[in-house]
Formats: C-alpha cells, structure tokens, sequence
C-alpha cells in the first residue's frame, strides 16, 4: 500500500480520531526532483588564462579536461570579472559582482553597498535555488566568498558556505592556500590534512577524494536523488606547487621563451576554431622582458617556473580526471551538466622575475637571481611558496592583451567547457555567442526547467542579471542574448556592447604606459583624476573585428566612443559601482565593523587552531609580550606553546631539550633565534618572551622594526636575541595562529611540525599594549598579491 502524502506547509488530509485503528495516516511530502533531472557540476580552475588549457590551444597538457571539450562544447568568448571572489560571486548568483556588494577580493572591501564584501542574502546562490528542487548541494576548495572578519572561530557563519546553500563543505576559505600544508575547513571548523606531504600528500587530490566522497555518500542512500558541486582548486593560483616528477615532464619546453610559446598558441587557437583565421596577435607588452635579452640563467630560472606551473595544472587536470571517471563508473557522467571555467585570466603577482616566496614579495622582500637559481631543484616543493615570472601570464593570455585584475581581454576573457551528453547532441564544437560568469546560474536554471525563485529561505529574491546560453546548446547559429556588460576592477574599466569595447585602463594601458602619465600602482583616482581619464584614457575597439584589442578607433569613431562611455555610466549607477576607486592605499587599510572590539590582551587556550591573520592578535612593529602559562612533570616536556605563520615567515615560542625557546622566521630569509641559559623547571611556570622594539620599520624596503626579543622563566630573564629586522606587514601567506602546537608547516627550522606540546599548557596570554606602527602602501601591496 502505498504511503499517503501531502504537500509541506499543505493543510494534513488523512484522518484523525479518537484512536489510530480509526484513523488514516499522511505525511508531509518529501522534497522530490524531477524525475531524470541531471546532477549539475561546475568545476572552477584558479588563475588560468585562455592560452593555457590544452583545449584552448595551451601548451599545458590536460587530456581530461580536452576530453570533456571534445564530447561536450568550448565556448570561446566567455568572460569574467578580472579577479577571484567577484568572480566567483557571479557565478554562484548570476548577479553582478557589484550587486554582490563584491567588487574586490574581501580583504578589499569599504563601506559603501557595492564594495562591503556582505553578498545580500537577496541574492541566492545556486545551492540555496537547487536545494528546493531536491538537490543535494556540495561545495569543496577554495571559497574566498566570507568577509574577511567573519572567517574567524567566532564567525558569524551564515556567510559561510554551509550558510549559503551547501549542505556539505571541504576546502579553504580564503584565496589561496598551501598545496602541501592546506588551512582545512570541514564545514565551520579546521581540520588538519590527512597526510604530510611526505606521506604523498598534496591538496588537489584531497579535495578530488572528498567530492567523490560527498557524491558516493548521496548517490549510495538515494540513487536517483540530483546533487550540485562547486568544485573550485587551488590549481593554478600561487603558490605552484607540486611534485618534482609533474614539472618534470615538461622539461625543456618553454626553453624558448614566453613569445615563442604566444605564437604556437596563437596558430592552435586558429586551428581550433577559437579565433578568426584573420586575427592579430596582440603586442608585446612594454612590461614584458624581450626573452632573448635575458641572461641564459634567467631563462633558465624562467622556463622552470613555467615548468612546474604546467606540472601544477596537469596534475590537477589528472584528478579533474578521476572524479570523471568515477561519474562514468556510477552511470552519471552523461546526465551531469558540467561546467569548466577559470575565474580571470593568467596571474601577474610574480612581478617581473617571479618569486620563490610570495610571502617576501608581500613584505617587499626582494629576491635575487643567485638565490633563485639555487632552488632550481626544490622548486614546487614544501620548501617555497612560488609564483612564475609574469611574461607567462602575459603568454597564457593569448591571443589578448594584459592579464588577471585588468579589464584589458588577458584579465576577462576565460576558457570555458560545457559537457553534458544527455542534453546536448552537439560534440566538439566552439560556441562563440558571448557569455559572462553571471550567466552560468541563468543558463543553468532553463536547462533544468526551474523557475528563477521569488524567495528563498523567506527572503524575497532580487532578479537574476545574466541571461541564459542554453539555447546555444545545440545551435551554432542561435543569437547572442547578452549584447551589454560593464567591467570595473579597482579603477580599470571597460564595457562591451553589440560588438564593441571601450576601455579606460588605469593606471594606463601598461604600467610603464602610466607611469610616463605621472599614474602609478597602486594609486587612488580622485575626481580629477577621474575627469581626466573620461576625457583622455578612453579606449575603442571593433572586437568583433579586433579580437586581441590592437587598433584603437576612438579617433576614428568619437560618437561610438561617446555613447560607449555614457552606456558604461548608466550600467554602473544601476549596478552599485560607485564610487569609482583606484587600488589606493587606505582601501585595504579601511577598518571593517568587528564582532570584538581591539583590545591590548588576548588569551589562547590550547587547542586553538585556525585563527586567520586579520582575526589574530597584531604584534607587528609593535612591542609585545607572549606569556604561556604552564605545568612541566618531573621527566620533563616539549612542543610549541604558541605559534603564528609557517615555513614562509612568522614567530614561535616553544620548549625543547628543556631549554625554552624563541624564533622569529623572517619571511624565510633568516630565523632569528634564542635559547634559554637555564632549563625549565618542573611544576608550574610562566613562560614568556618579550619582544621591545628597537627603531622604526623601513616598510617600503622589506624591513620590519628592529626589536629584541628577551625570555623570561619566571620572573628571571634567561637570554636575549637582537633582531636587526623582523617581518613588516605579512605574517603569513594562509597560515593561522594555533595554540600548543604549530598545525602546518614549521615556523622554526628547530622543530618538525606539529610538535604538540606535551606538559600541562593553561593558556597563552600575549599583551600589546605598544603601538602599532601601520604603512599602508605594503598593506594593499599584501593585499593584492593575495587575489
């Protein structure tokens, strides 16, 4: 017999009377899908610009992700909106990333509503519009969606993705991370990773293993049940970070230099049917080192950078390939709409010779060429933090200009995949109507036959801004719907319309371009700095004939130029993009509203783990003391009593060979180091360092204020240490403050992580009552090294 229902909030329409026996049951409905409704998989690589995807013409190898292009459709003219969390906001809502309020990384946000980092709950993500359409919603890697003071222990959470429509999460929260020594979340508390990097350990395949997981855990109690993932990798966001025999199978291939590698993309991209036979190769960009003006060791050093970032990418592509296959063995791969897209183009954050810590290069640490070459055989290794030279963003771009945070085609225009056999009888084609990232949700919603919600949650919903590609599925032919989208990122504007871009790139159209202009990055754009880019900076292409933006037609066209201008206003006060700023100094520095307010003490309790930089206590050029207070048993203890930051730079206080112990890791250029004189007794003790500043930093030259740092057992001072430099801005590139053990990589080279300590610890108290002493200028430096 079969179970009577009725539907959930519905009136009950069985029977009630005195007793059971005279009674009929109902139960309320359970949420159903549509029978045959396909799962929906969107799969979100970091970093990767047009010409790296094999695919796409790259020089990278990735047959799995060639493989889905080649069953399923590339769509050749998708755009983003130059930069990570905007992105990714766009396309988990379909709005714009202005409406998003995200029109920066989060790090970035200001107080105005387009800029405060707070995605409205007005705006559903597709977890939260898919859920009632029984789905079950799954969300692994990398979020970067939090606002920055939110991501801390005490959150709050509903801005977490467990808050915004996944049921499940596993991955990091903030833009990047460590491959090989990841900041875990499993849904709203850290974890550590299931193996070093010793034992084989490397994110990418983790975060594989846990989709296949969560899809094997639903699929297994209900067959026919639909899910969403978000499956968003680190790959190829710095660090680059992978095992020596990936990168190693690329040796010698970029030998030849970043144009050689844009010329054999380029004639692929024709090949392939990405680009007109008749397009141009974009310029060589003036920030761009001639490759055969480079001494023979930098083109060594250069071509093994690109070495291990095409190992990171093949890698990841490798385990893109698992979950595939694993969707095949389970009979699901055919009705799964998946979707492969990159959040922005190609990443310029190595600055011009690249970085073996991108950490120094948030401190304003340079790195020689000596220095470099000497890690030629660890590259890619737990050992550094690395980022390729930025001739190789400008190369992985290709056909376009520039590259990630510029409004330019290099920063916006992003290969995309779309396989779905079950819904589309086209193989192997290129779709070339124009897309945008907010145009995923909508175009997802009509393949699956389900209405744009009113409300989800009980909130009302504001209206989806993109516009669906679905109709484009199985018609080459079918006309674009999305004919008008404007860009802005952080002062770098461009719009397109039917065809056509303008373009008023800031600070101009390469930074050697704007510096001749007296504009500089970072630099913040003033009212009359605004009048005199309207007036002077705005550039015109006929991109339907000028693909990779070389002809500029404004003078040939001033009308076009004028009302392309006048549409970019009227997109911008309707999408919450004023007020216009550039990458100024206090926009990073701006305070956002706190849970907490700052206070001169802060007490850890052991077991702390996971508490990210921007929530931690600040001791930066500024004097502080870190006391622990503790209980030593008679044979003794060890391990760390407080640790903050990793093997690329931060401080510990720890005990060991029963001498207490501290270290401050100058961004991994040189620990500066005591010991105590004296051993630590048994029983209870307070434990502490203090550390007195010395001088002023000298932050614009990577050099912190100068301190000493003195320990104390007790009330007895037992050895000091002059430190002639400490770390001026940065802590950490991902790695947070733990308590009572150091959870990642190692801050000191004296100790193996994670060294628990192994006594009696009560707690960590560390007081900073100096002042902090702030510069800006290297906090939106950080900053935007971040993205």
């Amino acid at each position: 017999m079969a179970v009577k229902e009725y539907p959930q909030g519905r009136p009950f329409n069985g029977v009630i009377e005195r007793t059971s026996s005279e009674s009929e049951p109902s139960w309320p409905s359970p949420v159903r899908s549509k029978k045959d409704a396909p799962n929906v998989l969107f799969v979100v690589l970091d970093d990767i610009g047009y010409g790296q995807l094999g695919a796409f013409g790259g020089l990278v190898d990735t047959p799995n992700l060639d493989k889905l292009a080649a069953n399923g459709l590339k769509y050749s003219n998708m755009h983003t909106t130059a930069l990570c969390s905007p992105t990714r906001s766009c396309i988990l809502t379909g709005r714009n990333h202005h409406s998003n309020h995200v029109a920066c990384i989060m790090e970035m946000a200001t107080g105005y509503p387009g800029y405060d980092s707070n995605i409205p709950f007005e705006n559903g993500f597709m977890g939260e519009m898919l859920i009632p359409e029984g789905y079950n919603s799954y969300a692994v890697g990398k979020w970067h969606l939090t606002p920055a003071e939110q991501m801390g222990a005490a959150g709050p959470y509903d801005r977490w993705p467990t808050g915004r429509g996944f049921e499940r999460y596993y991955g990091f929260l903030g833009g990047d991370t460590n491959q090989w020594y990841p900041a875990l979340v499993h849904d709203q508390h850290q974890v550590d990773p299931p193996k070093t990097p010793e034992e084989g350990y490397h994110l990418t395949e983790d975060l594989v293993d846990k989709a296949i997981g969560m899809i094997a855990d639903g699929k297994q109690v209900a067959t026919t049940k639909p899910f969403f993932m978000y499956l968003a990798l680190g790959a190829g966001h710095a660090p680059h970070h992978i095992f020596k025999e990936w990168a190693d199978k690329y040796a010698g291939k970029f030998d030849d230099g970043w144009s050689k590698y844009r010329e054999q993309v380029f004639a692929n991209q024709k090949e392939l049917g990405l680009i007109p036979q008749d397009a141009e190769l974009s310029r060589h960009d003036p920030d761009v080192q001639d490759w055969d003006s480079l001494s023979d060791d930098e083109r060594k050093l250069y071509a093994r950078m690109m070495e291990v970032f095409a190992g990171f990418v093949s890698h990841a592509d490798h385990h893109i390939g698992r979950l595939i296959d694993f969707l095949d063995s389970i009979g699901q791969l055919d009705n799964t709409l998946l979707m492969v897209i990159s959040d922005n183009g190609a990443s310029p954050e190595g600055t011009p010779i690249g970085s073996l810590n991108e950490n120094r290069v948030f401190n304003n640490v340079g790195e020689d060429l000596e220095d470099n070459l000497a890690a030629l055989d660890d590259l890619g290794g737990p050992k550094y933090y690395n980022h390729y030279a930025w001739g190789w963003a400008w190369a992985g771009d290709t056909p376009f200009r520039r590259w990630k945070r510029e409004t330019y085609r290099g920063g916006v225009t992003d290969p995309c995949i779309v396989h779905w056999p079950a819904g589309i009888t086209a193989k192997g084609e290129v779709r070339s109507q124009w897309a945008h990232a907010i145009d995923l949700v909508p175009t997802v919603l009509d393949a699956l036959g389900v209405e744009e919600p009113a409300q989800l949650r009980g909130v009302s919903q504001s209206p989806v801004e993109g516009h669906s590609f679905a109709h484009t599925f199985d018609d080459a032919d079918a006309a674009t719907k999305h004919k008008t989208q404007y860009f802005e990122m952080i002062g770098h504007r461009s719009i397109y319309h039917d065809g056509w871009r303008a373009v008023c790139p800031y600070p101009g159209p390469s930074f050697e371009e704007g510096a001749k202009k007296g504009y500089y990055f970072p630099s913040d754009i003033d009212a009359n700095k605004l009048e005199d880019l309207d007036r002077d900076g705005w550039e015109l292409y006929h991109v339907d004939a000028d693909v990779a933006e070389n002809h500029d037609v404004a003078d040939q066209h001033p009308d076009k130029l004028r009302d392309m201008i006048t549409l970019w206003y009227t997109e911008a006060g309707r999408y919450n993009v004023f007020p216009i700023d550039g990458p100024n100094l206090a926009r990073f520095g701006t305070e956002h509203p706190e849970i907490e307010v700052d206070r001169n003490r802060y007490i850890y309790w052991p077991g702390t783990q996971g508490v990210p930089e921007h929530a931690a206590v600040h001791v930066l050029n500024r004097s502080h003391v870190v006391a622990a207070s503790v209980d030593i048993p008679d044979d003794g203890a060890e391990g760390v009593l407080l640790a903050h930051g990793g093997d690329s730079g931060g401080y510990a206080l720890f005990v060991k060979d029963g001498n207490l112990h501290y270290s401050h890791n100058y961004v991994a250029s040189e620990e500066f180091h005591v010991e105590s004189t004296k051993p630590v007794p048994s029983g209870r003790s307070l434990l502490s360092v203090q550390v007195q500043t010395t001088g002023d930093p000298d932050i614009p030259n990577g050099k912190g204020a100068p301190a000493t740092a003195t320990l104390f057992i007790n009330d007895e001072a037992v050895g000091s240490v002059d430190m002639p430099v400490t770390i001026p801005t940065s802590i950490s590139v991902d790695e947070s403050l733990t308590c009572g053990r150091d959870a990642a990589s190692p801050v000191s080279s004296r100790y193996e992580a994670p060294f628990d300590f192994t006594g009696t610890l009560e707690r960590v108290t560390v007081d900073v009552t100096g002042d902090k002493i702030k510069d800006h200028e290297a906090e939106i430096h950080k900053a935007f090294a971040r993205q």
